[in-house]
């Protein structure tokens, strides 16, 4: 089945807003160490993708840990908040 460009260009948009980024933001009370435990709980993350995750949030303020549908990131957005981080959920465009 072939597409027109426009019907691609919809459809791309579609799948990409279906799509949502867990955002872990920094804060001045959460140790490296507790954030690093959590992103490997939660998300799933290495020790590797927890640790330079945690450095982005340090360094940029804010890291995107984690992508899927609303759904998905709830739960783990929920938890992440439980255990005392600050996050959010944004929509890609």
């Amino acid at each position: 089945m072939s597409f027109t460009e426009t019907e691609e260009i919809v459809l791309e948009r579609t799948l990409k807003s279906n799509q949502h980024a867990l955002i872990v933001y920094n804060d001045d009370f959460n140790t490296f160490d507790h954030v690093i435990e959590t992103l490997k709980d939660l998300c799933g993350h290495t020790t590797e993708q927890a640790e330079q995750c945690t450095l982005l949030i340090h360094y940029k303020g804010k890291c995107d840990v984690k992508r899927g549908s609303v759904k998905q990131l709830k739960p783990i957005f929920e938890g992440l908040c439980e255990r005392g981080l600050s996050a959010g959920i944004e929509q890609l465009v």
